[in-house]
């Protein structure tokens, strides 16, 4: 029986130290020494939230300016300048040299940017057709360009008894290039059949439109003169004019003094306002004047066309380059300047796009500038 109840004590004992150990644990704290335990933790490591973290702020960038458009150049003059005899230099790529002055011609030649060529003389069509130009130059036949004559004629590499015509191909349809006199020798290249091509003799010539050729202007001759003095004028001599003296006049002494008048003094009524106020008018403001729009200036590329249409608002037209179809009326309010010349060609034009009352679906360019461009094969 006592072993039982010292049994007994034992386990309450025990159970005893058991509970007191656990509730002085390090996680079992009362809470006093939790919250200290809490304060000294955060005092020496930095708390956690549950807030995100704040993302370094990227500083904006200052928006980049659009680049200025460069500004069109200033629109020369226009006006047309006939070819005069002479060296010229041609101002666009791959242009045709034409047996004839016409674009249906054969092309015997090809001359580039920047080439020299000799005009022998300007040549111009009134009423040529709505896709020819009015102008051609008429030009020494360039080395590259192809010449054939018969070979019958031929004589030692010379011309026989009788004059040759000079063609732009191996064949009486060709056309003719020039004609060579009785006895003038040849450079033969290759043999065709009957024809004979030989190398461009002088006095052959063939055609190029006028527009793609530019002769630079001679510089006026100012005749050199001696510079001459001045001529200084003289000086004036002085002249001094003497001014007689005037008489003497004695002065007369009055013993009696004039008896002072008093003037009568008037009384001015006084108004009860010091000032009168004017009345005061209101002028109506003047009515807003309305800015006229901006100029519209376009460039546009393609074939310049005549028209014949009496109520179309010019002669002329811009097509386009594939289809043909029309993009813009081309007007030019200088007189010296020749749309006829350009017919047919391929050129750039810039200037001022409106709207004609009577056409409103096709625009009106006044032209500024042209340019020819490289024309087509």
């Amino acid at each position: 029986m006592k072993r039982n109840l010292l049994l007994l004590l034992g386990t309450m004992l025990s159970a005893s130290v058991l509970a007191r150990q656990a509730t002085n644990a390090p996680g079992a704290v009362s809470s006093t020494s939790a919250t200290t335990t809490t304060v000294v933790t955060n005092a020496a490591t930095p708390a956690k939230t549950n807030a995100p973290a704040s993302k370094a702020v990227k500083k904006k960038s200052a928006p980049k300016k659009k680049a200025a458009k460069k500004p069109l150049p200033a629109a020369k003059e226009l006006k047309t300048v006939p070819l005069v005899p002479g060296p010229a230099t041609v101002q666009a790529s791959n242009v045709n040299v034409r047996a004839q002055a016409k674009l249906k011609s054969e092309v015997v030649a090809r001359v580039s940017k920047g080439q020299q060529v000799t005009v022998i003389e300007e040549i111009v069509h009134n009423n040529s057709a709505a896709n020819e130009p009015s102008a051609w130059a008429k030009v020494a036949l360039p080395p590259s360009a192809k010449a054939f004559v018969s070979s019958a004629y031929l004589s030692n590499n010379a011309v026989g008894p009788k004059r040759l015509k000079v063609r732009a191909g191996p064949s009486e349809d060709y056309s003719v290039l020039g004609i060579l006199s009785p006895g003038e020798a040849v450079k033969p290249i290759a043999v065709k059949g009957e024809w004979t091509q030989i190398e461009p003799p002088s006095g052959t010539f063939a055609f190029i439109a006028a527009q793609f050729l530019t002769q630079e202007k001679e510089a006026p001759t100012v005749a050199a003169t001696t510079p001459t003095a001045p001529i200084v004028p003289e000086a004036p001599t002085p002249t001094t004019n003497t001014v007689p003296e005037s008489p003497t006049v004695a002065a007369t002494t009055t013993t009696e003094n004039p008896p002072t008048t008093t003037a009568p003094t008037t009384e001015t009524p006084t108004t009860t306002n010091a000032t009168a106020q004017a009345p005061t008018t209101t002028t109506p403001p003047e009515p807003a004047t309305e800015e006229p729009p901006p100029k519209r200036i376009v460039s546009h590329e393609g074939f310049v066309r005549g028209l014949t249409s009496i109520q179309a608002p010019s002669h002329f037209a811009l097509v386009g380059l594939e289809n043909g179809r029309t993009i813009n009326y081309l007007y030019s309010p200088s007189r010296q300047f020749d749309l006829r010349r350009f017919k047919g060609l391929r050129v750039v034009v810039t200037g001022e796009e409106s709207l004609d009352e009577r056409w409103g679906n096709t625009p009106l360019l006044t032209i500024q500038r042209i340019e020819v461009a490289e024309e087509a094969p």
